[in-house]
Protein backbone atom coordinates (compact mmCIF):
# COMPACT_ATOMS: atom_id res chain seq x y z
CA UNK A 1 0.00 0.00 0.00
CA UNK A 2 2.70 2.61 0.85
CA UNK A 3 4.38 1.81 -2.43
CA UNK A 4 1.13 2.44 -4.26
CA UNK A 5 0.63 5.78 -2.49
CA UNK A 6 4.25 6.73 -3.15
CA UNK A 7 3.89 5.89 -6.83
CA UNK A 8 0.69 7.89 -6.97
CA UNK A 9 2.38 10.95 -5.42
CA UNK A 10 5.31 10.65 -7.82
CA UNK A 11 2.90 10.41 -10.73
CA UNK A 12 1.08 13.55 -9.57
CA UNK A 13 4.36 15.40 -9.12
CA UNK A 14 5.57 14.36 -12.57
CA UNK A 15 2.26 15.41 -14.15
CA UNK A 16 2.37 18.75 -12.34
CA UNK A 17 5.94 19.43 -13.52
CA UNK A 18 5.10 18.53 -17.11
CA UNK A 19 2.08 20.85 -17.05
CA UNK A 20 4.17 23.74 -15.71
CA UNK A 21 6.95 23.15 -18.28
CA UNK A 22 4.45 23.02 -21.16
CA UNK A 23 2.76 26.22 -19.94
CA UNK A 24 6.08 28.03 -19.63
CA UNK A 25 7.35 26.85 -23.03
CA UNK A 26 4.13 27.79 -24.86
CA UNK A 27 3.98 31.24 -23.28
CA UNK A 28 7.67 31.95 -23.90
CA UNK A 29 7.32 30.71 -27.48
CA UNK A 30 4.61 33.31 -28.13
CA UNK A 31 6.64 35.99 -26.33
CA UNK A 32 9.63 35.17 -28.54
CA UNK A 33 7.43 35.22 -31.64
CA UNK A 34 6.26 38.74 -30.84
CA UNK A 35 9.91 39.66 -30.23
CA UNK A 36 10.89 38.38 -33.68
CA UNK A 37 8.03 40.28 -35.28
CA UNK A 38 9.06 43.46 -33.50
CA UNK A 39 12.73 43.12 -34.52
CA UNK A 40 11.93 42.46 -38.16
CA UNK A 41 9.18 45.09 -38.27
CA UNK A 42 11.78 47.70 -37.32
CA UNK A 43 14.14 46.33 -39.98
CA UNK A 44 11.50 46.48 -42.71
CA UNK A 45 10.41 49.90 -41.55
CA UNK A 46 13.97 51.07 -42.22
CA UNK A 47 13.94 49.22 -45.55
CA UNK A 48 10.77 51.01 -46.69
CA UNK A 49 12.18 54.38 -45.59
CA UNK A 50 15.25 53.72 -47.71
CA UNK A 51 13.05 53.43 -50.80
CA UNK A 52 12.13 57.12 -50.49
CA UNK A 53 15.02 58.55 -52.48
CA UNK A 54 15.91 62.20 -52.99
CA UNK A 55 17.02 63.40 -56.43
CA UNK A 56 19.82 65.98 -56.57
CA UNK A 57 20.33 67.61 -60.00
CA UNK A 58 23.69 68.98 -61.13
CA UNK A 59 24.22 72.64 -61.90
CA UNK A 60 24.85 72.85 -65.67
CA UNK A 61 26.48 76.26 -65.96
CA UNK A 62 29.50 74.75 -67.74
CA UNK A 63 29.78 74.56 -71.51
CA UNK A 64 28.07 71.28 -72.47
CA UNK A 65 30.57 70.87 -75.34
CA UNK A 66 33.40 70.52 -72.81
CA UNK A 67 32.35 67.06 -71.69
CA UNK A 68 35.58 66.29 -69.83
CA UNK A 69 35.33 69.38 -67.66
CA UNK A 70 31.63 68.78 -67.04
CA UNK A 71 32.25 65.17 -66.02
CA UNK A 72 35.02 66.18 -63.62
CA UNK A 73 32.74 68.83 -62.12
CA UNK A 74 29.97 66.27 -61.59
CA UNK A 75 32.37 63.74 -60.06
CA UNK A 76 33.53 66.32 -57.50
CA UNK A 77 29.93 67.18 -56.62
CA UNK A 78 29.03 63.49 -56.41
CA UNK A 79 31.93 62.89 -53.98
CA UNK A 80 30.73 65.78 -51.77
CA UNK A 81 27.22 64.33 -51.64
CA UNK A 82 28.49 60.87 -50.64
CA UNK A 83 30.42 62.37 -47.73
CA UNK A 84 27.32 63.78 -46.04
CA UNK A 85 26.42 62.07 -42.74
CA UNK A 86 22.75 61.63 -43.69
CA UNK A 87 23.52 59.77 -46.94
CA UNK A 88 23.30 55.97 -46.84
CA UNK A 89 23.87 55.45 -50.54
CA UNK A 90 24.31 57.66 -53.59
CA UNK A 91 23.88 56.62 -57.21
CA UNK A 92 25.07 58.69 -60.17
CA UNK A 93 22.61 58.88 -63.08
CA UNK A 94 23.97 60.22 -66.34
CA UNK A 95 21.91 61.93 -69.02
CA UNK A 96 21.80 58.72 -71.03
CA UNK A 97 20.61 56.70 -68.04
CA UNK A 98 18.01 59.36 -67.23
CA UNK A 99 16.62 59.11 -70.78
CA UNK A 100 16.39 55.32 -70.53
CA UNK A 101 14.58 55.55 -67.20
CA UNK A 102 12.17 58.15 -68.57
CA UNK A 103 11.31 55.93 -71.54
CA UNK A 104 10.60 53.00 -69.24
CA UNK A 105 8.40 55.07 -66.95
CA UNK A 106 6.47 56.54 -69.90
CA UNK A 107 6.29 53.22 -71.72
CA UNK A 108 7.99 54.60 -74.82
CA UNK A 109 10.29 52.46 -76.94
CA UNK A 110 11.01 54.86 -79.81
CA UNK A 111 13.12 58.02 -79.77
CA UNK A 112 10.76 59.98 -81.99
CA UNK A 113 8.80 61.74 -79.21
CA UNK A 114 11.73 63.56 -77.65
CA UNK A 115 15.35 64.24 -78.38
CA UNK A 116 17.98 62.00 -76.88
CA UNK A 117 19.52 62.99 -73.54
CA UNK A 118 17.23 65.92 -72.81
CA UNK A 119 17.01 64.92 -69.14
CA UNK A 120 19.67 66.32 -66.79
CA UNK A 121 22.22 64.21 -64.96
CA UNK A 122 21.53 63.72 -61.28
CA UNK A 123 22.37 61.83 -58.10
CA UNK A 124 19.82 59.46 -56.57
CA UNK A 125 20.34 59.83 -52.80
CA UNK A 126 19.16 57.18 -50.36
CA UNK A 127 18.90 58.69 -46.90
CA UNK A 128 19.62 56.90 -43.64
CA UNK A 129 16.32 55.77 -42.02
CA UNK A 130 16.66 58.13 -39.06
CA UNK A 131 16.70 61.11 -41.43
CA UNK A 132 13.46 60.08 -43.20
CA UNK A 133 11.52 62.18 -40.73
CA UNK A 134 9.18 65.11 -41.48
CA UNK A 135 11.07 67.14 -38.88
CA UNK A 136 14.46 66.49 -40.55
CA UNK A 137 13.77 66.03 -44.26
CA UNK A 138 13.51 69.76 -45.05
CA UNK A 139 16.86 70.38 -43.38
CA UNK A 140 18.43 67.54 -45.36
CA UNK A 141 17.07 68.94 -48.64
CA UNK A 142 18.41 72.37 -47.71
CA UNK A 143 21.87 70.96 -47.01
CA UNK A 144 21.88 69.14 -50.34
CA UNK A 145 20.94 72.33 -52.18
CA UNK A 146 23.75 74.16 -50.42
CA UNK A 147 26.39 71.79 -51.84
CA UNK A 148 28.39 73.44 -54.59
CA UNK A 149 27.40 71.97 -57.94
CA UNK A 150 23.81 71.06 -56.99
CA UNK A 151 21.18 73.08 -58.84
CA UNK A 152 17.97 71.62 -57.42
CA UNK A 153 16.69 68.80 -55.21
CA UNK A 154 13.47 66.91 -55.88
CA UNK A 155 11.63 65.30 -52.96
CA UNK A 156 8.02 64.27 -52.34
CA UNK A 157 7.51 65.69 -48.84
CA UNK A 158 3.90 64.52 -48.54
CA UNK A 159 4.82 60.94 -49.42
CA UNK A 160 7.61 61.02 -46.84
CA UNK A 161 5.22 62.28 -44.17
CA UNK A 162 2.56 59.67 -45.00
CA UNK A 163 5.03 56.77 -45.00
CA UNK A 164 6.69 57.96 -41.78
CA UNK A 165 3.39 58.33 -39.92
CA UNK A 166 1.99 55.00 -41.11
CA UNK A 167 5.16 53.08 -40.22
CA UNK A 168 5.32 54.67 -36.78
CA UNK A 169 1.68 53.82 -36.18
CA UNK A 170 2.27 50.17 -37.11
CA UNK A 171 5.40 49.89 -34.95
CA UNK A 172 3.60 51.49 -32.00
CA UNK A 173 0.77 48.94 -32.19
CA UNK A 174 3.20 46.04 -32.48
CA UNK A 175 5.16 47.31 -29.47
CA UNK A 176 1.96 47.80 -27.46
CA UNK A 177 0.77 44.25 -28.23
CA UNK A 178 4.20 42.87 -27.34
CA UNK A 179 4.17 44.59 -23.93
CA UNK A 180 0.58 43.48 -23.33
CA UNK A 181 1.38 39.89 -24.20
CA UNK A 182 4.45 39.96 -21.96
CA UNK A 183 2.18 40.95 -19.05
CA UNK A 184 -0.27 38.18 -19.96
CA UNK A 185 2.65 35.73 -20.11
CA UNK A 186 3.74 36.71 -16.62
CA UNK A 187 0.22 36.20 -15.29
CA UNK A 188 -0.16 32.78 -16.97
CA UNK A 189 3.19 31.48 -15.73
CA UNK A 190 2.48 32.84 -12.26
CA UNK A 191 -0.89 31.05 -12.15
CA UNK A 192 0.69 27.74 -13.23
CA UNK A 193 3.31 28.01 -10.48
CA UNK A 194 0.75 28.98 -7.85
CA UNK A 195 -1.35 25.92 -8.67
CA UNK A 196 1.71 23.72 -8.32
CA UNK A 197 2.64 25.24 -4.94
CA UNK A 198 -0.99 25.10 -3.81
CA UNK A 199 -0.94 21.32 -4.13
CA UNK A 200 1.98 21.24 -1.66
CA UNK A 201 0.61 23.72 0.89
CA UNK A 202 0.17 21.06 3.59
CA UNK A 203 3.74 19.81 3.12
CA UNK A 204 5.02 23.39 3.43
CA UNK A 205 3.08 24.03 6.63
CA UNK A 206 4.03 20.64 8.11
CA UNK A 207 7.73 21.36 7.57
CA UNK A 208 7.28 24.74 9.23
CA UNK A 209 5.45 23.26 12.21
CA UNK A 210 8.22 20.72 12.90
CA UNK A 211 10.75 23.54 13.12
CA UNK A 212 12.15 23.97 9.60
CA UNK A 213 13.31 27.49 8.81
CA UNK A 214 11.67 29.42 6.00
CA UNK A 215 14.88 29.57 3.98
CA UNK A 216 15.29 25.79 4.30
CA UNK A 217 11.72 25.29 3.07
CA UNK A 218 12.08 27.77 0.19
CA UNK A 219 15.36 26.50 -1.28
CA UNK A 220 14.07 23.17 -2.75
CA UNK A 221 11.13 24.98 -4.38
CA UNK A 222 13.40 27.70 -5.79
CA UNK A 223 15.83 25.12 -7.22
CA UNK A 224 12.96 23.20 -8.78
CA UNK A 225 11.49 26.42 -10.22
CA UNK A 226 14.89 27.31 -11.68
CA UNK A 227 15.13 23.93 -13.43
CA UNK A 228 11.54 24.07 -14.69
CA UNK A 229 12.06 27.63 -15.97
CA UNK A 230 15.23 26.64 -17.83
CA UNK A 231 13.60 23.57 -19.39
CA UNK A 232 10.49 25.53 -20.41
CA UNK A 233 12.58 28.35 -21.88
CA UNK A 234 14.81 25.88 -23.74
CA UNK A 235 11.81 24.09 -25.28
CA UNK A 236 10.20 27.42 -26.20
CA UNK A 237 13.40 28.64 -27.88
CA UNK A 238 13.78 25.39 -29.84
CA UNK A 239 10.17 25.58 -31.04
CA UNK A 240 10.58 29.25 -31.92
CA UNK A 241 13.79 28.57 -33.87
CA UNK A 242 12.16 25.70 -35.78
CA UNK A 243 9.06 27.69 -36.72
CA UNK A 244 11.10 30.77 -37.72
CA UNK A 245 13.49 28.69 -39.82
CA UNK A 246 10.60 27.03 -41.64
CA UNK A 247 8.87 30.38 -42.19
CA UNK A 248 11.96 32.13 -43.57
CA UNK A 249 12.85 29.16 -45.79
CA UNK A 250 9.35 29.14 -47.27
CA UNK A 251 9.13 32.91 -47.79
CA UNK A 252 12.66 33.16 -49.11
CA UNK A 253 12.97 36.77 -47.94
CA UNK A 254 16.11 37.94 -46.12
CA UNK A 255 15.11 38.97 -42.63
CA UNK A 256 17.33 40.62 -40.02
CA UNK A 257 20.84 39.23 -40.38
CA UNK A 258 22.25 40.80 -37.20
CA UNK A 259 22.77 37.76 -34.97
CA UNK A 260 23.30 40.00 -31.93
CA UNK A 261 19.61 40.89 -31.95
CA UNK A 262 18.61 37.22 -31.99
CA UNK A 263 21.07 36.40 -29.20
CA UNK A 264 19.64 39.27 -27.17
CA UNK A 265 16.10 37.92 -27.75
CA UNK A 266 17.15 34.43 -26.61
CA UNK A 267 18.67 35.92 -23.44
CA UNK A 268 15.46 37.86 -22.79
CA UNK A 269 13.37 34.68 -23.16
CA UNK A 270 15.65 32.78 -20.76
CA UNK A 271 15.56 35.58 -18.18
CA UNK A 272 11.78 35.95 -18.43
CA UNK A 273 11.28 32.21 -17.99
CA UNK A 274 13.64 31.97 -15.00
CA UNK A 275 12.71 35.23 -13.23
CA UNK A 276 8.95 34.79 -13.48
CA UNK A 277 9.12 31.14 -12.41
CA UNK A 278 11.40 31.77 -9.43
CA UNK A 279 9.58 34.93 -8.33
CA UNK A 280 6.17 33.24 -8.57
CA UNK A 281 7.48 30.29 -6.55
CA UNK A 282 8.85 32.54 -3.80
CA UNK A 283 5.65 34.58 -3.50
CA UNK A 284 3.36 31.54 -3.59
CA UNK A 285 5.43 29.61 -1.03
CA UNK A 286 5.82 32.64 1.21
CA UNK A 287 2.05 33.06 1.24
CA UNK A 288 1.54 29.62 2.76
CA UNK A 289 4.41 30.09 5.19
CA UNK A 290 2.67 33.17 6.60
CA UNK A 291 -0.79 31.62 6.72
CA UNK A 292 -2.44 29.79 9.60
CA UNK A 293 -3.19 26.09 9.48
CA UNK A 294 -6.95 26.75 9.26
CA UNK A 295 -6.40 29.04 6.27
CA UNK A 296 -4.96 26.17 4.23
CA UNK A 297 -8.41 24.65 3.87
CA UNK A 298 -9.86 27.85 2.41
CA UNK A 299 -6.94 29.05 0.23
Amino acid sequence: MPKTVDDFNKSRLRSSNITVVISISLVLFLVGLFGLILINAQKYSDYIKEQLVVEAYFDEYLDPRDSAKTLKFQEETFAKIKQQNYVKQAKYISKQQASVLAKKQLGIDANALFEEDIFPASVEVTLKPEFVDPAKIDGVVGQLKAIEGVKDVANDNQLTIDVYNNLNRILTWILAFSVLFLIVAMVLINNSIRLKIFSKRFIIKTMQLVGAKRRFILMPFIKEALVLGLIGAFIGILALGGVWYYFTSQIGTPFVQDTNQYVFLVIIILLVGILITVASTIFATWRFLRSNVDDLYYS
